[in-house]
């Protein structure tokens, strides 16, 4: 078994190359390297670590038994279903797993890792599903069609290590694909989507976001380029507004809410804007209060509501929900 610190992030980058396409040994190496550049700048492998690596996959007995035909002039495997994800712990993986997992545990109740237990509940339940199909006791939100977590971490790292990034984009509704310089500085998750926010060189706005998901086709670090860091407060930014569309030129309006039903409470468990408040009046018990932006977001949020809430103030967003309203009622007139 290769024991660097690169190991299981190499077994991940290279189960997914030889799932995906056909490579020589050469090109491989190449290819290996670049990738992991992005979370170890200026570290590279050599030929001996990839052979070694590739006789972990091989391997019956302590590795993954990977479909990947030996001595063949290509490196690609021959069932494309295969993946090491769907394999049992190696002994040394479950090994460490278990010594990480215990040491995490003593952080458990810190206040500062206070979403650490449902972390490792989480966890739990997935080892204990290898071992017994029959057992799930955890049912949380998942989108299985959210291909983008896979970006999460090259970004993260690409954040970290202040590298520049040539971003390939394509939108929904774009008909070419555009490509540009970001300087990549922090990362938001929103609706469990996550989102990367920077400086868009070629349109010099700084507080641009991008999306992780299918629209971000590719990028590559670009070391030809001077990283621009930030100068936002990135906690007032987020707090300015409900989502993460923040239209150019907008300013902070006055929001107040009445809630029917008893549905305040509902929003007081989990509220859409972090920064919310209460009337002291009796008879605005049922009513909230927030300063943001107007967004397509925060319009969203509020409709998720139904009839059960009100929008009292600013005039704007009344006007814009209402239209919101008749339009969905234009949907069910016939």
């Amino acid at each position: 078994m290769a024991n660097s610190k690169h190991a299981h992030l190499r077994y991940n980058i290279l189960d997914e190359y030889f799932r995906k396409r056909a490579y020589s040994f050469e090109d491989l190496l190449i290819a290996l390297n670049t990738a992991l550049e992005i979370h170890y700048p200026d570290e590279r492998i050599s030929v001996r670590t990839l052979r070694e690596d590739l006789k972990v996959f091989r391997d019956n007995i302590n590795g993954f038994a990977a479909p990947l035909p030996e001595k063949a002039r290509i490196l690609k495997y021959s069932d494309s279903s295969f993946t090491i994800a769907d394999r049992p712990l190696l002994d040394y993986e479950q090994y460490l797993i278990d010594a990480a997992q215990q040491l995490l545990e003593r952080f458990e109740n810190h206040p500062k890792y206070d979403r650490l237990a449902e972390a490792l509940l989480k966890f739990q339940e997935e080892e204990q599903k290898q071992k017994n199909e029959n057992i799930n006791i955890l049912f949380y939100d998942h989108n299985d069609e959210y291909k983008g977590i896979k970006f999460l971490k090259p970004i993260y790292h690409a954040i970290n290590n202040k590298m520049v990034l040539t971003i390939t984009y394509k939108g929904f509704k774009d008909k070419e694909v555009t490509t540009y310089e970001f300087h990549p500085h922090v990362l938001k998750q929103y609706n469990n989507r996550w989102f990367v926010f920077g400086f868009n060189d070629a349109k010099n706005i700084k507080n641009w976001s991008i999306p992780l998901d299918e629209r971000l086709i590719d990028f590559k670090k670009n070391k030809q380029v001077i990283y621009v860091k930030s100068n936002t407060d990135w906690h007032r930014f987020f707090n300015s507004m409900v989502g993460i569309v923040k239209p150019l030129n907008s300013t902070k309006e006055r929001v107040v809410l009445r809630f029917y039903n008893g549905r305040e409470e509902y929003f007081k468990t989990k509220p859409f804007h972090p920064g919310y408040d209460l009337f002291f009046e009796i008879d605005k018990k049922n009513q909230v209060w927030f300063d943001t932006i107007i967004n397509r977001e925060l319009v969203q949020q509020i409709l998720s509501y139904g009839q059960d809430v009100q929008v009292l103030e600013p005039k704007i967003l009344r006007i814009e929900v209402a239209k919101q309203i008749k339009s969905m009622n234009n949907l069910y007139e016939h």
